[in-house]
């Protein structure tokens, strides 16, 4: 219904939600959304990458500009319009920019805390993807309302709202709007209104999952057949996805941004309130049971509430008039050094490991850790399901897979412990266990492995009655796509082609897609087919380089010489250290017998790229050449 129908009886409620971090995290690039500072001396340097980066207004629309300087001169630039911000501004102003409907994050971030821009969180430490990295369903589910997903995509959208919004906690509103109109009214005071949700109404278990769908960032491991569209309010999370965490000795104080459940599970405070009753299930917000409501009006600003509000919550417990409650026992002159402000001690604001410059509350309530237990060696031990205390084998060695392809992929081991959940002794757990098993085998890049178990359940079986499904997370598209690149790999190129033009027919605007099949046509001498479907790719994301690079290399195998060279220009344009468009564009001034601006794209090559043997063989035959009569 949107937040402006809820709007028309909550007035009040309205105007101070949409002042909260909830309310405000997700909007176009506007002035007033933007909480960043502007000037021209704004800049930001990634030192692995050698690119600055320039936010700046150009009148009412926000871009970046992205250049690479060599002495004083500017030698490359790349100017990209932005055109949402993600964040309320209370921790960070984040960006994304939209091509035709594929958004993609911004590669600079401003941390409002310390009133600075800097990389994105994940894009330092040589890891800065500039402006490919995509944005997709998880991320926008969580930081906005329901967007309108274009399905057979990782991060194409036909809309998008402009802020999370009321019925995201309280459930689709339609049934309780036209209750309303028909006069159908409930006095909530003596019975519960069951035309919508009502948060302070469900189990403990019930309200943490609903605050746990976004609070708490992890490995999330969908249910089979289920999406991040699926949880609604009132649901179990545990029936819709399963959210890992990595656990480590030696790292208790050490957390990432959206980890606030993870960190109060662990708490002897919630813990302890669980036991107070029953069973959890039994228990109800406010009563017995500690949850995010106890301590958040999730309609009110977090900033604009004092300290004193929530020490009196801590009070109501530990004001020393419970069993088992006592009062602070702290010194009282350390009490007041703190001016006796319990959250500061029981729990203290830090740095998140996940994201600079943003100073959090830690949400693990807990006595005052002493210096020297801090100091125990950081040791990663497993994963634990935050969100279910009974995950099935099958889940758990999936969360092993993503925990490595997604998180940790300098932890092979990772793909040793998921394998312990999947058996391959015969062809029947073979083939029961095959999707998991090429996912393991791909990322080991483990290509014969995964070609065995692809011929135990035959290339036939598998295309005619496995990878036939279309969903939300394209995990089909995927596995077939694996296959094809397997199969790719070990120049089997028209099973490679099968398989590859499977995962386009599940997923067609997955791009990296489209772009290995029309590679695959054109080995096969497919020249025209290739060309339709790098035209396809392009139509979609102009930007997009290795479509450009590869539909040069195809131009000029047709003797197109020119138009090669503008899809190499172009892709170059975009990114100046694309390795593969460096060396087809020294191909290309080798095949005009242009030979010093040969070497000079060899030697941009090989300063990117030191290890390139074969740049550096193609550079000293060219110099060996030049001068002779030798043919090159």
């Amino acid at each position: 219904m949107g937040a402006h129908t809820c709007m028309l009886c909550h007035q009040d409620i309205y105007n101070s939600f949409i002042h909260t971090g909830m309310g405000e995290s997700f909007d176009i690039a506007t002035r007033k959304k933007s909480a960043a500072k502007f000037g021209p001396h704004v800049v930001v340097y990634d030192t692995n990458k050698d690119f600055y980066y320039h936010p700046f207004w150009k009148k009412d629309s926000l871009y970046v500009l992205e250049f690479r300087l060599q002495g004083k001169d500017t030698i490359y630039k790349h100017e990209q319009q932005i055109n949402y911000i993600i964040g309320s501004g209370q921790h960070t102003n984040s960006h994304m920019y939209r091509v035709n409907g594929y958004l993609y994050q911004i590669p600079i971030t401003f941390y409002t805390q310390e009133g600075k821009w800097d990389l994105a969180p994940g894009f330092s430490d040589g890891f800065n993807s500039r402006f490919s990295r995509e944005v997709g369903l998880e991320c926008m589910t969580c930081h906005n309302s329901y967007p309108q997903f274009v399905q057979g995509s990782n991060n194409k959208y036909s809309g998008v709202p402009e802020g999370i919004s009321c019925e995201r906690c309280h459930g689709a509103g339609g049934l309780h709007v036209q209750a309303i109109q028909l006069g159908h009214k409930v006095d909530t005071t003596k019975a519960i209104d069951y035309t919508i949700v009502n948060p302070a109404k469900l189990t403990v278990d019930l309200q943490i999952d609903l605050c746990e769908r976004c609070h708490l960032q992890g490995n999330a491991v969908l249910k089979p057949g289920k999406s991040f569209y699926d949880f609604r309010p009132g649901m179990k999370l545990s029936d819709v996805e399963d959210v890992f965490m990595p656990k480590y000795e030696g790292m208790e104080d050490e957390y990432i941004m959206a980890s606030h459940i993870a960190r109060l599970k662990m708490s002897q405070c919630y813990l302890q309130s669980l036991k107070n009753g029953e069973t959890s299930t039994s228990l109800k917000p406010y009563q017995a049971g500690l949850t995010c409501v106890t301590c958040h009006n999730p309609h009110v600003d977090v900033r604009s509430v004092n300290d004193s509000t929530f020490n009196t919550i801590c009070q109501n417990c530990h004001g020393g008039t419970k069993p088992n409650n006592p009062a602070c026992t702290e010194k009282i002159a350390v009490r007041e050094k703190v001016n006796d402000n319990c959250i500061s001690c029981h729990m203290p604001k830090g740095n998140t490991i996940d994201i600079p410059h943003v100073i959090t509350t830690d949400h693990y309530i807990r006595i005052p850790m002493k210096n020297e237990d801090k100091e125990k060696v950081k040791k990663f031990i497993t994963l634990y399901d935050v969100s279910n205390p009974n995950p099935s084998g099958y889940t758990i060695g999936k969360a092993f897979i993503q925990q490595f392809a997604s998180f940790q992929s300098d932890r092979p081991l990772l793909l040793d412990s998921a394998k312990h959940y999947f058996p391959d002794n015969t062809p029947a757990e073979i083939k029961k266990n095959i999707l998991p098993l090429i996912d393991i085998s791909f990322y080991k890049k483990d290509y014969q492995k995964l070609l065995y178990y692809a011929g135990v359940a035959t290339p036939k079986y598998l295309l005619d009655s496995i990878l036939t499904h279309k969903d939300y997370s394209n995990a089909d598209a995927w596995t077939a796509y694996r296959i094809g690149e397997a199969y790719y790999q070990m120049n089997d190129l028209n099973n490679a082609y099968s398989f590859y033009e499977r995962s386009t027919q599940l997923a067609p605007y997955e791009l990296e897609f489209q772009n290995k099949l029309g590679v695959t046509l054109a080995t096969l001498h497919k020249s025209d087919e290739a060309e339709k479907v790098y035209d396809f790719i392009l139509s979609q994301n102009p930007g997009l380089v290795s479509a450009l690079t590869n539909k040069g290399f195809l131009e000029l195998t047709k003797g197109n010489i020119e138009l090669a060279k503008q899809c190499y220009d172009k892709a170059l344009a975009y990114d100046p250290d694309d390795h593969q468009a460096l060396m087809n564009t020294a191909g290309w001034y080798i095949y005009k017998k242009q030979y010093s601006e040969t070497e000079k794209y060899l030697e941009m090559a090989i300063k990117k790229y030191p290890d390139d043997e074969q740049a550096r063989d193609l550079l000293g035959k060219v110099k060996a050449f030049v001068g002779s009569s030798k043919p090159l």
